[in-house]
């Protein structure tokens, strides 16, 4: 019978060891209790507690948590109704504060943040929360977060998910939209006239300019062929002149033939004459022309004639 007993002791010492062995999942902490009294806070992993005297009071999920607030109906400060959910993501820092400053952690954030958003949404006008919806979660995450700081809690996110106005805001919302845009498309069809009607003169404009560079180009072009015709006209008058001063009678033909051709020239520009009637002596201007060429002849294979000094024979 001796052997039971050291056989007895061994399972005793084991079935203690087991007992007083308590592992912890990672991502949880788990407060240990004295008769009843808060102690320490087990770490994950294989932790020592004494049994009969210690035993494991609450387990704290110490990951990030995601809490769905329910949709509710809130008035605005212009007296709008809007329905309005979200969601709230916080994370326990200290597991002793969790599980002992608040009787249930997760009932207290939900009701923390339902009515700081009633608050923050009801200082605020319709468009403000159609609008600014950043700002209210800003404002929600200092707030919902300086409220839960005894409990160890961290609030990190404040989410509006959704913000539903009457259908009659909808409605009306909608057709001030559908309004904006008429206004913004007429808006820019009136600029694009604008810009359409300023091309266009800018193009008269241009078209005027390059009419009138025209213009003066064929005046100057005019001028320069007068000028060349009356110095071509001075270069004749100045050969006959000279045949004349030369002693060569018929040069003085020359202005004979083109006062006559000039004067025979007239009857066939007349709009209303028909029938043109040339005078006997037409017959004589072929030898004037004769003549004419007889001295062109003779002035050219003569040359120029030197000036007379006057006073010398």
């Amino acid at each position: 019978m001796d052997y039971w007993f050291p056989i007895a002791l061994v399972v005793l010492a084991a079935v203690f060891l087991l007992w007083a062995l308590t592992p912890v999942r990672q991502g949880f902490s788990y407060t240990i209790e004295r008769f009843g009294r808060y102690t320490h806070t087990a770490q994950p992993g294989l932790n020592f507690i004494m049994p009969i005297f210690d035993r494991v009071g609450r387990k704290v999920n110490m990951m990030e948590q995601v809490l769905d607030i329910p949709g509710q109906e809130i008035i605005t400060k212009d007296n709008a109704m809007v329905a309005v959910d979200g969601v709230v993501f916080f994370q326990v820092l200290d597991a002793a504060k969790a599980a002992y400053e608040v009787s249930d952690l997760y009932l207290a954030i939900m009701n923390l943040t339902t009515t700081n958003l009633r608050t923050v949404m009801g200082s605020m006008d319709l468009d403000e929360t159609l609008s600014k919806r950043d700002h209210i979660n800003a404002r929600l995450l200092v707030v919902v977060d300086e409220a839960t700081t005894p409990w160890g809690v961290k609030i990190t996110r404040v989410e509006i998910k959704d913000i539903r106005p009457p259908a009659d805001i909808s409605n009306a919302m909608a057709r001030q939209m559908k309004a904006e845009r008429e206004k913004r498309a007429n808006i820019l069809e009136a600029e694009g006239m604008r810009a359409s009607e300023i091309l266009r003169a800018e193009g008269e404009k241009q078209g005027q300019i390059l009419q009138a560079e025209g213009r003066r180009e064929a005046a100057f072009r005019d001028a320069e062929a007068r000028e060349r015709e009356a110095e071509a006209e001075a270069k004749a008058t100045q050969m006959v002149s000279d045949a004349i001063a030369g002693g060569n009678a018929q040069a003085i033909n020359y202005f004979i033939a083109q006062k006559y051709v000039e004067a025979v020239s007239q009857f066939a520009t007349s709009p209303n004459s028909k029938t043109i009637l040339f005078p006997v002596e037409a017959t004589q201007l072929i030898g004037t022309l004769g003549g004419i060429g007889e001295l062109a002849k003779d002035a050219f294979e003569r040359g120029p004639t030197p000036p007379t000094t006057p006073g010398v024979r």
